[in-house]
């Protein structure tokens, strides 16, 4: 799974590293992203990539309250096209959100380690996501964003942390992703299969970033 995440780089930066054409909301460091916060995600809108904030933990448009959203803040590939919570984001809302790399626990209970994971060129990249829209009162103009991170089975150089991993996109496959004409199921299930990152790097970190009020570069700095 994915459970907390980093996200640091300025909006500058984002532009140059990936499709973005315009930027609905301002841009923050979080070295120590949880779930509920919101979080930067990348949308089609009138044919143009948005940048956005979203709420961490999809909370579908058929939910009674947005509490549903605690327990979706992951979903899992082999399911994502089926499991009622997410069908139709995944035919319809796919995003990509923004990182710079996220923690995982290695170890025992009671003595679990984080580790900060990255890729190993220490680039931004993008999680596959899926976004939705809830209102309470359809006549009300109060809507929450909310979004998921798909997750699949962990590749080698992760499997010693933990045996699932976010998936994690190629470049050359954002668009097709993000094009909401993309109905193709077989396609889409095949780009969370083959067109992912796998190769990652990790190291132990401070076990600061276990309370998510520890917000501050530290949080990714190696230790010995």
């Amino acid at each position: 799974m994915c459970g907390r995440f980093v996200g640091f780089r300025s909006l500058r930066e984002l532009q140059e590293s990936f499709p973005i054409d315009k930027a609905a909301c301002e841009v923050t460091a979080n070295y120590n992203v949880a779930p509920s916060q919101e979080i930067l995600a990348i949308i089609k809108h009138e044919g143009e990539n948005w940048l956005d904030k979203f709420y961490w933990g999809l909370v579908p448009f058929w939910a009674k309250d947005i509490s549903i959203g605690n327990r979706m803040i992951n979903a899992r590939s082999e399911t994502v096209a089926e499991k009622p919570s997410f069908r139709n984001a995944f035919k319809k809302r796919r995003c990509l959100i923004v990182a710079d790399g996220f923690y995982e626990w290695k170890g025992e209970k009671g003595y679990k380690q984080p580790m900060f994971i990255t890729l190993p060129d220490r680039k931004p990249f993008v999680f596959a996501g899926l976004w939705e829209t809830w209102n309470k009162k359809p006549d009300s103009d109060s809507i929450y964003k909310s979004c998921t991170i798909i997750t699949t089975q962990a590749s080698e150089s992760f499997s010693e942390i933990h045996h699932r991993k976010p998936v994690i996109l190629n470049s050359e496959i954002y668009e097709p992703w993000l094009d909401l004409q993309n109905h193709d199921l077989d396609e889409l299930k095949n780009i969370l299969k083959r067109e992912i990152i796998t190769e990652l790097v990790s190291y132990p970190v401070s076990k600061q970033v276990n309370s998510a009020s520890n917000n501050n570069p530290v949080c990714i700095e190696p230790i010995v």
